[in-house]
């Protein structure tokens, strides 16, 4: 069976535009899944690249217009300038870290409900009640948001690591275990599916 790290930021619109294709994918080849919520901010620096407010603005307009042409072609709400962006993606990420060790919910939707939060719903997924509503729509206990706090942060640290030493650099980025094949981009997600059933 097949292991797939998914190294993603709680605020990545690309990650968002990925919708629930992974998790199908994953089903329909028996592969599981570790989802790994990374601080972006810090990692691009880390692996060559800059902050999005840092690029050239020829990299910022294409990229723009590109979000807007995916959001289209997938037929995804999307806001292409929400009112939260960008925002502190820690707590929303220690969420997830946390309902992860508990168990017991749908922990795929907790990562598309906090990214669509943000992209979709203008909503801020750095506050308390937000975090706690995403965690209980999803079927997880709303008081992980507080109980998940130390344990979060720590793996949180270690998740940047991981991603640094997994040579990730962006988000989404899916890394299969057993093969060390490397995909990034919700626009590489048939390339993962055709890997999958290759092993």
């Amino acid at each position: 069976m097949a292991h797939i790290d998914y190294y993603l930021g709680t605020i990545s619109p690309w990650a968002y535009l990925a919708g629930d294709r992974l998790e199908r994918i994953a089903r329909e080849h028996k592969a599981t899944i570790t989802y790994k919520p990374v601080d972006l901010m810090q990692l691009f620096p880390r692996t060559g690249g800059l902050k999005p407010a840092e690029r050239h603005e020829s990299r910022k307009d294409y990229r723009l217009q590109e979000l807007t042409r995916w959001a289209a072609v997938l037929k995804l709400p999307f806001n292409l300038h929400p009112a939260h962006f960008p925002t502190n993606m820690a707590p929303s990420s220690y969420a997830v870290i946390a309902a992860q060790e508990a168990g017991g919910g749908n922990l795929g939707g907790l990562v598309r409900g906090f990214l669509g939060a943000c992209w979709a719903e203008d909503r801020d997924i750095a506050d308390d009640e937000v975090i706690r509503d995403v965690l209980a729509a999803n079927g997880f206990d709303p008081a992980i948001a507080d109980k998940g706090l130390f344990v979060g942060a720590e793996q949180y640290g270690r998740n940047l690591e991981d991603a640094v030493a997994a040579g990730v650099f962006g988000s989404p980025f899916y890394v299969v275990r057993e093969s060390g094949q490397k995909f990034w981009g919700q626009d590489r997600l048939d390339f993962l599916k055709a890997h999958l059933a290759s092993l």
